[in-house]
């Protein structure tokens, strides 16, 4: 390349990776498409079994834009590192996401969400491509607040759930 832009794998990579944030925020499910190798492909969404498949992959991520008035990525905690012509993403997304408009068409109840993503990126002559995605929820730590409440420790000293 002429330093008209990314120059390494690794900001080859992060270009990719966002390009699939920014594509799933737009609703885009024909550009989501391309970004997604042909074959055995896998996702986990929070909550949601492992599927397997390109076909299966893409119908899921239809049914989130189909339902998802609204969603905002803002990525933290990035860490990529690739060996070869594999690429491993590790990323906290932190998720902004609205439910359908209310009645008189403001914007309907936005809700926050924090999401430990992993995303495999495979080379292929077309650029970077995704293998695999696969998102946990972050469960909130509630801890302090039971501190506040009983001392964190229910009977004989065990922590409480």
């Amino acid at each position: 390349m002429s330093g008209l832009g990314p120059r390494t794998d690794i900001e080859l990579v992060e270009q990719a990776n966002t390009t699939l944030y920014e594509t799933i925020e737009r609703g885009d499910h024909e550009a989501l498409s391309e970004l997604w190798l042909d074959g055995q492909v896998s996702v986990v969404h929070p909550g949601w079994p492992v599927l397997r498949g390109r076909g299966e992959v893409l119908r899921s991520y239809a049914l989130i834009m189909a339902n998802t008035e609204y969603i905002q990525f803002f990525l933290t905690d990035v860490e990529i590192d690739v060996i070869g012509d594999t690429a491993l993403v590790t990323c906290t997304e932190n998720i902004l996401s609205g439910g359908p408009a209310e009645d008189d068409g403001s914007v309907g109840p936005l809700i926050g969400q924090l999401v430990v993503a992993t995303n495999v990126f495979r080379r292929t002559e077309d650029g970077w491509r995704v293998w695999s995605h696969h998102g946990s929820p972050v469960l909130a730590d509630r801890d302090d607040e039971d501190e506040d409440d009983d001392g964190g420790a229910g009977e004989g000293g065990e922590e409480a759930l």
